[in-house]
C-alpha cells in the first residue's frame, strides 16, 4: 500500500483530497497546524495526523516517520490580500515551509511532490483563455510565492531526481470552504445569504472568473501521483462566469431577493480570467465533471440546511 502525506490536509481542499486518497486504497499521512483547517474534516480513523507547521524542524522528522512515496502539498498562506498586507507572512509559510518541505522530501527518499500552484502566477491575462505557456507575472507575493516554488521544484527534480506535477488551480469552491480563512467567493457569499446578509461586490461585478469544484480537484491530485512528471498543469472548468451571474445564481438557489453591496475593486485582483485546461485533460486522464450550476446547488442545499 502506498503512503501518501497531505500537507494542509485538514484544510478545504487538502481534506478532499484525502477523502479521495482513502477511497482509491492509499495509507495516508496528513500535516496540519489547524490555523485553518479543522480536525473534523478528517473522518477516517486510519489517517495518520501530525499536528505539525511546515515552517518548524519538526517537519523533517514527520516526513522521516511517515516515510511517504508521495506528497500531496496544499499548505499555504492562501489569501491574496493576506499576502499584499503581510508579505513576510506570505513568505515565511508559501516559499520557507515549502522548502523545508522539499528538503525533507530529498532526506527521505520520496518520489514526487504534487503541489498547489495557483492561476495567481499568470497575474493580467495577456490573452484568454490562458494556458500553461501563458507569460507569468503575479500581481500579488502570494502569486509570486507559488511560482517561486515552481521553480524550486523544478531544480529539485534537477539536483535530487525528485519527481513533481505543479497544479496551477483556477478557483475552487465547494463544501468545507470556510467564509473566512481562505474566503473564496463562493465560501462568503453562500455564508451572507445564510446569515440574510448583503454580499459584497468589489468592483462592478462584470469581472470573470473560472470555478472548478473542489472534488474534481481532489480527484486532479490524486491522478498526478502516477501521471503528468514534470508538467504544470492548469485545474479548472475552463468556462467563465461574472460574479454578479454568479450572485444571481445563488441567491436563485437560496430564493431570496437579497442584493449586493458594491464597493472599490480590490488590489492585486484580476479583471478577467479563464483558464485552458486541454492538456491537463491528456496528461492526467481527468476532466472536471461538476458544472457551476451543479456545484452551486450542492453546496448552498448544504448550507442551507446548516443554517
Amino acid at each position: 500500500m502506498e503512503r501518501v502525506l497531505v500537507t494542509g490536509g485538514c484544510g478545504f481542499i487538502g481534506s478532499h483530497i484525502v477523502d479521495k486518497l482513502i477511497e482509491k486504497g492509499y495509507e495516508v499521512g496528513v500535516v496540519d497546524n489547524l490555523s485553518t483547517g479543522k480536525l473534523e474534516n478528517i473522518t477516517d480513523k486510519n489517517v495518520s495526523f501530525y499536528d505539525c507547521d511546515i515552517v518548524t524542524h519538526e517537519l523533517q522528522d514527520v516526513v522521516a516517520d511517515f516515510d511517504p512515496a508521495f506528497i500531496i502539498h496544499q499548505a499555504a498562506q492562501a489569501s491574496v490580500p493576506v499576502s499584499i498586507n503581510d508579505i513576510l507572512l506570505d513568505a515565511d509559510v508559501n516559499i520557507r515551509g515549502s522548502i523545508n518541505l522539499i528538503d525533507a522530501a530529498r532526506k527521505n527518499n520520496v518520489e514526487k511532490i504534487v503541489f498547489a500552484s495557483s492561476a495567481a502566477v499568470y497575474g493580467e491575462p495577456k490573452y484568454l483563455p490562458i494556458d500553461e505557456n501563458h507569460p507569468i507575472n503575479p500581481q500579488s507575493p502570494y502569486g509570486l510565492s507559488k511560482h517561486t516554488i515552481e521553480q524550486y521544484l523544478k531544480m529539485a527534480n534537477h539536483l535530487y531526481d525528485i519527481d513533481y506535477t505543479i497544479l496551477r488551480y483556477s478557483n475552487v469552491y465547494g463544501p468545507r470552504q470556510d467564509a473566512k480563512g481562505e474566503g473564496g467567493v463562493v465560501a462568503i457569499f453562500a455564508d451572507k445569504l445564510s446569515r440574510g446578509e448583503n454580499p459584497i461586490i468589489y468592483g462592478d461585478g462584470k469581472q470573470t472568473r473560472d470555478f472548478v469544484y473542489v472534488e474534481d480537484v481532489a480527484v486532479a491530485n490524486v491522478a498526478a501521483l502516477h501521471s503528468g512528471s514534470k508538467k504544470v498543469l492548469n485545474i479548472s472548468c475552463s468556462t467563465k462566469i461574472t460574479i454578479k451571474e454568479l450572485l444571481n445564481k445563488m441567491t436563485d438557489l437560496a430564493e431570496t431577493d437579497i442584493e449586493a453591496i458594491y464597493e472599490k475593486e480590490r488590489e492585486g485582483d484580476i479583471r478577467s480570467s479563464i483558464l485552458e485546461n486541454a492538456e491537463t485533460i491528456k496528461q492526467l486522464q481527468w476532466a472536471p465533471k461538476t458544472s457551476i450550476q451543479l456545484g452551486l446547488e450542492q453546496l448552498m442545499g448544504k448550507v442551507l440546511i446548516q443554517s
